[in-house]
């Protein structure tokens, strides 16, 4: 069964080139040129995957990111900029998007970054199944509960709500707990294609899961930053 891809975006013809390129790749491909339009056919939907653009008329990508969120719906996010600007970048990532593209862009390209993040979500979906089901691959570490076969964690008892980004790195911090892992073995790892050194990526990221898991981000007890190297996450000391 064919994937089901929403495309927003205002300029007609990148909207028609992408169209026919995913089309010839095997999605099913709905459009929207604005942002309101694109946030009523990503609810009505509920599509495999969103390719959004940032710079929309009515309610910018930013605001329709927001909108899933808040309304928890977790379908992976492309997000399109034609600013090779940090800011928007990042904010994008702190909103819940999976990824970003600048433009220009190849359609070859942008079909392999969707191919790329649909594999990730596959995963995901495959290991909430049972197929993976395997009690003993839980990770319990300090009051951070990690159960990869279900792809759910938890934390204090309470069900912590992670993009599946998210939870990919915490799990891939969790199961190299103690080891200092550089922000390009995360982006490899997690990521698993070239970000041409955006390591900004999993700053961003550490932070979200920061805000989840600590008491106090500025001094963190689970993921440590390792000054010039990466970052670790370890339990927490009985004094902490």
């Amino acid at each position: 069964m064919s994937k089901k891809l929403l495309v927003v975006d205002d300029e007609q013809s990148i909207l028609t080139l992408l169209q026919y390129n995913l089309e010839q790749a095997g999605f099913e491909v709905i459009s929207a040129m604005d942002g309101e339009e694109g946030l009523e056919k990503a609810l009505d939907n509920r599509p495999d995957l969103i390719v959004l653009d940032l710079m929309l008329p009515k309610m910018d990508g930013i605001e329709v990111c927001k909108h899933l969120r808040q309304q928890k719906v977790d379908v992976p996010i492309l997000m399109l900029t034609a600013k090779d600007d940090e800011f928007d970048k990042v904010l994008g990532l702190e909103l819940g998007a999976d990824d970003y593209m600048t433009k220009p862009f190849s359609p070859r390209e942008v079909i392999a970054r969707i191919k790329a993040i649909l594999r990730r979500t596959q995963i995901s979906e495959s290991s909430q199944t049972g197929k993976d089901d395997n009690e003993h691959d839980k990770l319990v570490i300090g009051e951070l509960n990690i159960l990869p076969e279900h792809y759910e964690a938890y934390f204090a008892d309470e069900r912590l709500e992670l993009t599946p980004k998210e939870f990919e790195l915490l799990l891939y911090l969790a199961r190299n707990k103690g080891r200092v892992l550089t922000r390009d073995q995360l982006l490899s790892a997690v990521w698993n294609y070239d970000f041409a050194g955006d390591t900004r990526i999993v700053d961003v990221h550490i932070s979200h899961l920061r805000e989840k898991i600590e008491k106090n981000t500025k001094k963190p007890t689970y993921i440590k930053t390792i000054r010039g190297l990466g970052y670790k996450l370890e339990g927490p000391k009985l004094d902490e």
